[in-house]
């Protein structure tokens, strides 16, 4: 039987073969763990925080399995135009750069949880109205988690509550760790295309991409790039794998997350693998922009499962 535990500033949701994922409500929503049982010992594959208080106060910069609505990434220089207005962003600015949405801290609220025999799910809610004014668009924004096996789904549905239309990217910022240096492990993700970055904004031209396009080592490779996800692959979009242990994270995006967007950061421990409904800095240049008209909404899906393969 799958169970929910509802405990201060956490939910944890965990499932009878062992597998748990730990949710922090008052930080966007957040997902701090996701184990499984390997070897008689969890497995976190989560590269995550302490503990609540940690998530709220240490967030930024690293931006550690934020939830990225409504935009994703980047906005040069805070400001975008839209329906002949000119908005500037407040909220948090980096080099210039408004990044990575309004909600990443936000506090979140439970609406409904269901357990039984074959899954466990909680749906969190955040409404947001228009406090930042670069963004004066009422949304409303859901996060569902679904626990199945060794497995979990993402589903963010955001509906319009406004009375004009909104522009919308939205996204996840997780960090995956295997427990090692990332050098050490292997990736493979099914794009042949790439986004041309001139200081991590697009520059609108599309770039071959030959790079893990089959399993292999990562090793000292560096990424902080934008990959388009092939159309009509089969299984997971992305798999992490550490060949030692033969344990592999597999995310599979449904095609509401066509944009991939990779980083690995100085330390090694963990990569940021991204599942994005549009380009960085979208709100100027359009590359997967969402228009959502009053009372529209829509859902966005993606999944991590941890499997041991031989």
């Amino acid at each position: 039987m799958y169970r929910i535990d509802q405990k201060p500033d956490t939910i944890l949701l965990t499932g009878p073969g062992g597998a748990l994922v730990e949710v922090i409500p008052s930080c966007g929503a957040l997902l701090n763990r996701f184990s499984i049982p390997v070897e008689g010992k969890p497995l976190n594959v989560i590269d995550g925080f302490a503990d609540p208080a940690a998530a709220r106060g240490t967030i930024k910069p690293a931006f550690q399995s934020a939830k990225l609505s409504p935009f994703v990434c980047r906005i040069k220089d805070a400001r975008y135009a839209y329906q002949g207005a000119l908005y500037t962003l407040e909220k948090f600015t980096m080099n210039g750069s408004a990044i990575h949405g309004l909600l990443f801290d936000e506090p979140f609220s439970m609406v409904e949880s269901v357990a039984g025999p074959e899954k466990a799910s909680v749906a969190l809610q955040f409404s947001y109205r228009g406090s930042d004014g670069g963004y004066p668009f009422a949304f409303d924004c859901l996060v569902r988690y679904t626990l199945e096996g060794s497995s979990v789904r993402l589903d963010t549905e955001v509906t319009n509550r406004d009375h004009r239309s909104l522009p919308l990217a939205d996204g996840w910022h997780p960090y995956f760790s295997l427990g090692k240096p990332i050098d050490d492990l292997e990736f493979r993700f099914h794009a042949h295309e790439m986004l041309e970055f001139d200081n991590l904004l697009p520059t609108g031209r599309r770039l071959s991409n030959a790079r893990f396009n089959r399993l292999e080592r990562i090793g000292n490779t560096e990424l902080d790039n934008a990959f388009l996800l092939d159309k009509g692959y089969t299984g997971p979009a992305c798999i992490l794998r550490d060949p030692a242990t033969g344990v592999q994270v597999e995310i599979s995006p449904d095609d509401t997350y066509p944009v991939l967007q990779i980083y690995t950061p100085p330390q090694r421990r963990s990569i940021a693998i991204e599942n994005l409904s549009g380009a960085p800095d979208n709100f100027n240049n359009g590359i997967g922009l969402l228009e959502l008209q009053p009372g529209e909404q829509k859902v966005f899906s993606t999944a991590y499962a941890i499997r041991v393969v031989s």
